[in-house]
């Protein structure tokens, strides 16, 4: 038994370590540099003061949680659907699907932005398909634009969303199906009254996740865009590594208003789960 503990010990020891040099470590040179004046030699709340009372700062904020809040809301919208649509094929389309869905959720990035380009841009494949045809795209939409960008960042909230709703269909039992037709209620009413109910935590949990997968969204933003519009993740890489001059202190303090952003909303989402489990009970 203790030759199992500890090999048990020795297997953990490099996830710790990963934990602990890679998250804790960087979390807590992050949390002392936002409240470091800059070059050291002190302490200070002036970044925190900065960063709320400069209206560049809080436009950052505000368009970094608007778009995460619409490309969200868009993508957990489409997804409930297209994850319920998936369980409807036989099974081992379903695993094919799945398949597909893990792959293009590892498409984001900076590849991502580029395949859009080369689809959609001003000299994109279906721009020049389509003003062969004598439609010019370029007059209702333009990938450079916010409405661009909320495009690819609903693209990539998709496959999320569907991998992390699939499984909660499997919950919702065929018997009970079968006992509300017996007892006379509709497919719509049993979905109101049964499924959505059981469903609704599930889809509340998802929903943070896909706001703080957005929230964080760099490499695909800056890609696309550069720093037209102005968003937190872009704004922490300029303070960090600085076109002009870096401000690593402020930069610090900034990616901490956006960790206690993505905090305040897992907190809204467990306690908002919490509520609807009790009311279901």
């Amino acid at each position: 038994m203790k030759k199992w503990n500890g090999m048990l010990i020795a297997t953990l020891v490099p996830f710790f370590s990963f934990i602990l040099l890679f998250m804790c470590v960087p979390l807590l040179f992050m949390l002392l540099g936002s409240f470091q004046v800059e070059g050291g030699g002190g302490w200070t709340l002036d970044h925190y003061a900065e960063i709320f009372g400069n209206p560049y700062y809080t436009q950052a904020l505000q368009n970094s949680m608007l778009i995460a809040c619409w490309s969200a809301v868009m993508g957990i919208m489409v997804s409930v659907f297209a994850a319920y649509g998936v369980t409807k094929f036989p099974k081992y389309v379903q695993e094919r699907i799945l398949v597909l869905t893990n792959l293009t959720s590892n498409f984001a990035g900076i590849p991502l932005a580029f395949a859009f380009i080369v689809l959609l841009g001003n000299s994109g494949l279906f721009t020049l398909l389509f003003r062969s045809f004598g439609i010019d795209l370029g007059q209702s939409f333009n990938l450079y634009s916010w409405g661009g960008l909320t495009v690819i960042y609903v693209y990539f909230q998709l496959p999320l969303g569907i991998l992390l709703l699939y499984p909660i269909y499997h919950g919702i039992q065929e018997q009970w199906k079968e006992a509300a037709t017996l007892l006379g209620a509709s497919s719509y009413q049993f979905w109101l009254r049964i499924g959505a109910p059981m469903l609704l935590p599930s889809i509340a949990g998802t929903f943070s996740i896909m706001f703080a997968n957005a929230m964080g969204a760099y490499a695909t933003a800056y890609a696309l865009t550069g720093s037209t519009y102005n968003l937190v993740p872009i704004r922490i890489s300029n303070l960090v590594s600085g076109d002009v001059f870096a401000r690593p202190e402020l930069g610090s303090a900034l990616a901490t208003a956006l960790g206690l952003t993505l905090v305040t909303a897992l907190l809204l989402n467990e306690w908002l789960t919490r509520r609807i489990r009790r009311d279901l009970r």
